[in-house]
Parts: structure tokens; sequence; C-alpha cells
């Protein structure tokens, strides 16, 4: 069924919708829509299928270990969900009962040990039971490679997880992508940030390798076409854009389309994969433990082997995307505040254990917070228009450099710091990022509760609140930490006197925000553009 609802671009340069004639579901042979399961809906890539595959009328499952993460996504009432890991054989099996197609879009995108053992479990636990409940077809989004050279760990990983698909006795269909430049994406973002600080870079030898990009929309194209090919066809395909060109062309042509000078690159062969990681985590919002796998995979040349994808899936009827178009219509994208997903959507693993800063009495575990209340003449839709608009372009509202510093701190010990920033500059949702905190739950016009995913000798939270006053409304704000053994103790002890500046000047920025906001009668709303 189509879906007004969902928003997408009109013009000819615009992502594929799912409604294109060539996209839409071909109908089973009993009349109903075919079923389609999901794995990495809440994904980069999964966030913009899974609307897609809504539009052109088929029956969307998804897979996720949080179903409230699902539930605050626009298309979530579209959906079947179920809850559970990829890599649970029961949940599995729930998941792929009478599925007709599966898209694995779940990867490890982190420097970590055991994620090559991760994802081969998950892929060997998708096979088995695609296999035993009849999924007809499984579609795959592995990495563009060379052939007879040593690959990084995540590629020779994604290789892997491509044959075990393949062998699994289902038709299946590896799609073989290399750089994927769009909105969002982390391989854009490195690319855009590295070029927009840096006027001159020192960068490793893989800056002359040759590597063929691909625009996010012709991603899409192929993954939504592939649902529709030859029902017996089993085969791994190299998929990419019209452009061949060396990373450090690709720099340069971003700083074209962004009005930039041409910069200067020095390849130096000292620089390893290890060190120009943390060189990219430090300039640019990706941290190195994502860094790191995205600079191991430039270090051969990446481009198609052949164009055999043709024979199979025709390119897009405008043709596929240019690399500087792909990167005009990003940046489009970001100008105007219309990113659909981005890297920063992956979220950073809980324990269902985990206490949470609504629990009673925290169940009895040692806690410290500071609260604070201001009443204000602001109503509550202004206030709430504040606590949205929080962190990223707009900062946190007081001590700048206090928090410039943290985060900073944060990037040094590999996390993800300030930089990262957020996908939109005014709607949140549960799961967004926001600089060094995930958004872990919004109630609108009441609650924002942030938890903190920089490193910490602890669990900390912070809550932005409004809740009803005698006189009208009352901005409340709560920081919670639960600290882990004695060093969290000191942590607590040593931050204190930062709280009272941070804090406190919070509270008033946001409050007077709020007011002028009011009294100004409202911000600005944002328009629409062009997908990129």
């Amino acid at each position: 069924m189509a879906h007004d609802e969902l928003s997408f671009p009109a013009d000819a340069l615009s992502a594929p919708t799912g409604a294109e004639e060539a996209l839409r579901a071909a109908r089973r042979s009993d009349g109903e829509p075919p079923r389609v399961l999901v794995l990495g809906a809440t994904g980069y890539l999964g966030g913009r299928l899974v609307p897609r595959l809504l539009n052109g009328g088929y029956r969307v499952r998804v897979l996720s270990r949080s179903a409230q993460r699902i539930a605050a996504l626009p298309w979530a009432d579209d959906v079947e969900v179920v809850e559970g890991d990829a890599a649970d054989a029961d949940a599995m099996a729930r998941a792929t009962s009478g599925v007709d197609v599966l898209y694995h879009l779940v990867h490890s995108m982190t420097s970590g040990r055991g994620f090559a053992e991760t994802d081969r479990a998950i892929a060997e636990n998708v096979a088995r039971r695609s296999a035993d409940h009849g999924v007809s077809r499984i579609v795959y989004l592995g990495g563009l490679h060379p052939d007879g050279v040593e690959l990084s760990p995540h590629l020779a990983s994604r290789t892997e997880v491509g044959e075990i698909l393949l062998a699994s006795g289902v038709p299946t269909l590896v799609l073989q992508a290399g750089v994927v430049i769009g909105s969002g994406s982390a391989s854009f973002e490195m690319v855009r940030h590295l070029t927009d600080v840096l006027p001159y870079m020192p960068a490793p030898r893989w800056v002359r390798n040759r590597i063929q990009p691909i625009a996010v929309r012709d991603v899409l194209y192929y993954l939504l076409a592939a649902a529709r090919v030859d029902p017996e066809l089993s085969r791994a395909v190299d998929i990419g854009g019209p452009d061949v060109l060396r990373y450090g062309q690709m720099m340069n042509g971003y700083a074209v389309e962004a009005g930039l000078r041409q910069r200067g690159i020095a390849a130096l062969p000292v620089l390893t994969p290890r060190l120009a990681s943390h060189w990219v985590g430090l300039v640019t919002p990706v941290p190195r433990q994502i860094a790191q796998p995205l600079v191991e995979s430039l270090q051969h040349p990446c481009v198609m082997a052949d164009h055999a994808i043709d024979e199979i899936i025709p390119p897009p009827p405008d043709g596929l995307t240019g690399y500087r178009e792909s990167v005009r219509l990003a940046l489009g994208r970001i100008e105007i505040d219309q990113v659909e997903t981005s890297w920063v959507d992956a979220t950073v693993s809980r324990a269902p254990s985990d206490p949470l800063p609504s629990d009673p009495e925290w169940a009895g575990r040692t806690v410290f917070t500071d609260r604070r209340t201001r009443r204000t003449t602001a109503d509550r839709d202004a206030v709430w228009s504040v606590i949205t608009q929080i962190g990223g372009a707009n900062g946190w509202y007081s001590a700048s450099a206090l928090w410039a510093l943290r985060g900073w701190l944060d990037r040094i010990v590999g996390g993800v710091g300030l930089q990262r920033g957020r996908r939109t500059r005014s709607r949140v949702v549960a799961g967004d990022a926001i600089d060094v905190w995930r958004v872990e739950a919004v109630d609108p016009g009441r609650l924002l509760r942030l938890r903190a995913e920089m490193w910490t000798p602890g669990s900390a939270w912070l809550e932005l609140g409004i809740e009803d006053a005698s006189d009208g409304v009352a901005y409340w704000q709560r920081a919670v930490f639960f600290p882990r053994g004695l060093a969290g103790r000191l942590y607590w002890l040593a931050m204190l006197p930062f709280h009272g500046l941070i804090f406190s000047g919070m509270v008033s920025r946001i409050v007077s925000t709020a007011e002028k906001t009011a009294a100004e009668g409202g911000a600005a709303d944002c328009g629409t553009a062009d997908g990129g």
C-alpha cells in the first residue's frame, strides 16, 4: 500500500520512493503482497529502506532489540515488530516465519574485539532460520573489495558473511558497495569534516588509491530492485557510481561543492591505519572505533571488477548519480535540516539489567543527583521548543568552553565527543544521538531524557522537563549519576564545582531563551528539500 504521509522528493533527481513501477512489490501467487523482514531497520540504510518498502506495497517486519526504539520512528505503526537479537535462534525463528524476502543490513562497525565472531554467528543464524522457514530471497549489503589481497578485518568479515549467506541454500544476492555518499553517512562525514577543517592534509598513502563511491539513493535503488530479481539467482555482484576517483579527489570534489579552496594533500608512508584513525577521530565527528574500519577499508583500490549488475538490475532510469551531484544533494539536505538517517543512529548497547533514573529508589543503588527548577512566564510549547534544540550547533546554553573541554577529553580516550552533533537541529526521538548523549526517552512537552555515551566511571543521565506550576509552568533539570567503585565517587566530587557553573547556567539560559521565543512569537519552521 502507498503511504501518503511519507514525504519523498518528487523531482527526477530524487531518491527512489519505492512507488516506481519497477520497484513496487510483485504480488505472490496467492495474490498477497510479499512479506519482507529487515534486519538493521534502525541503521543508516535500514531506516531509509523501510519506508520505501512500505511505499512499494510490501508488508514489512523488523527485528529489533528495542521495540521502544522502533516505536519512536515515523513508520512504526505500519510495520510488524519482533523484539529480539539477530544472533538468537528463537528470535530469528519468529522473525523469519512466513517471510518472502530478508534484508540483512546488520554490521558491526567498531574496531573492538570479537566483531567478526558476532557477525559470523548472526550470519549463520540468519542462513539456518531462512532455510528452515522457506525464505525465498536474501539480500545482503557487503563491501566492495579487490581480489587476491589481504583484506582489512572488517572487509574480510563482510566477505565471509556474504559467503555464509550464499551457502545457505536460499537464493541470495550480495550487493558489494564501496564508499556510500549521502547526508549522514559516516564516509561522507569523514570526507566533509576533513576537508572543512584542514586547509592542508598530511594523509596516509591510501589517498592515492582509486575508489568508486556510490550515492545513497543508488544503493536504495539497488536494494529495492533486489527483491524482484530472478528467483533462482544467487551470487555476489559489485555496485558503484559512475565516477572512479582517488580519495584526495573526493576531498577536493567536496571542497568545490562546499565553496572551499582546493586542499593540499601529502601522502605520508608513516601514517598507519591505526594512527590515521586516531587523527580522523580527533578532526571529525566519527570516533576512532568507527573511523578505523573505514580507514582500513581504503588501504586497497576498491573499483567494480565488472558490470554484471547491469544484466541483473538495469541502472536507474535517469542514470547513476555522479560523485559531485551526490555531495551537492547531501549538503542540501544538511542545510535545510532534513537528514533522513545518520550513522549516529547506531546505538550503544546497554544491558537490560541496567537501572534507569526513573526506577523507584534506583533499586537500592548509590546515586548522585543535581536537580534545579525555575518558574517561567513562557508557555509549555516555548520551553519545549528550546529543550528540543539543545546540543549540536545550538550548544548547551552555558559554559561552552567547559562543554568543549569535556568533549575533547572524551575524544582523546576514543569516545564520541561533542563533534558528533545531532541528526536534525529541532526534532528529537528516542534513539537519536545528541553530541555525547543518546536520547533515551521523549514525552513531548514534558520530558527529554538523555543517557551519556561519553566515558565516565559509572552511568549518567541528564533529564530536562516541564511541570505545572501555580502560575504557569516550571522548567526542571536533573543530572543523575550511578558511580562505579571509588573512581566513580571521586569523579562526581571532582565535577561538583563545574556542575555549579554548567547546570545553573543551563537553567537560566533555557528559561530566558524560552521567554524570548514566546515574546517573539515562536521559532521559524524548517522546510523540505530534495533527498540526498
